[in-house]
């Protein structure tokens, strides 16, 4: 099974702090910081493709040529509702980069993501999208996330999360090839009910301290 898109970003900061995540004793408040420490971490890789612009400035002693990146062309867009843990971290790495939304909740008859929402900004075609979530399960709102911005004129996006699963992995290269995907760790397999192993559990639960 062939993933292209995929790159697994190799650490021992995020091996870690991802291995506190795993841990079913982290409670909802670590959870969340760990989160989005690894979001931060995981940023600095899913990031590396944005281009500056030259600019001049004075430095205390002299003028200078660097450049700098536009923070305001990054849009993230959480895939809700898990997703929303993942926003600050990459806020706090890119300060000027916008927010957008996708909502989606699963058909019980058709099994298939619709989307209940979604919320970004004008001239889709002008910026680089980042999709954040915790978990690459069956592929399934992954996908249909990044068929809602191609719809609306994205033509950058990429996608990033914690842990990914073989399967979803290989739907998001079969469906969008052209979509580059940031993780933490892939992991065995789905088991019978679509859950991740070894995985995180519910992430939303877990973050959100719901059940």
């Amino acid at each position: 099974m062939t993933r292209p898109t995929l790159e697994v970003v190799r650490h021992p900061l995020i091996e870690h702090k991802l291995s506190l995540l795993r841990d079913k004793r982290t409670g909802s408040r670590q959870f969340r910081t760990l989160l989005e420490e690894v979001t931060l971490l995981l940023a600095f890789h899913a990031t590396r493709h944005l281009e500056g612009e030259e600019v001049t400035f004075d430095t205390p002693l002299e003028t200078m040529r660097a450049r700098r990146i536009r923070e305001d062309r990054l849009v993230v867009v959480p895939i809700l509702r898990a997703g929303l843990g993942m926003v600050e971290g990459v806020l706090r790495l890119i300060p000027g980069a916008r927010v957008g939304h996708l909502g989606f909740y699963r058909n019980e008859e058709t099994l298939q993501p619709v989307r209940y929402y979604g919320k970004l900004p004008p001239r889709p075609e002008d910026h680089d999208f980042l999709m954040v979530d915790p978990m690459l399960g069956t592929g399934g709102t992954a996908t249909a996330a990044a068929s809602e911005l191609k719809e609306r004129g994205a033509r950058d996006i990429r996608l990033m999360c914690l842990v990914a699963a073989p399967e979803g992995a290989a739907r998001m290269a079969e469906v969008h090839p052209d979509v580059p995907i940031c993780t933490a760790a892939l992991d065995r397999r789905l088991n019978d009910v679509g859950y991740i192993v070894p995985g995180l559990g519910d992430a939303g639960d877990r973050i959100f301290g719901t059940r």
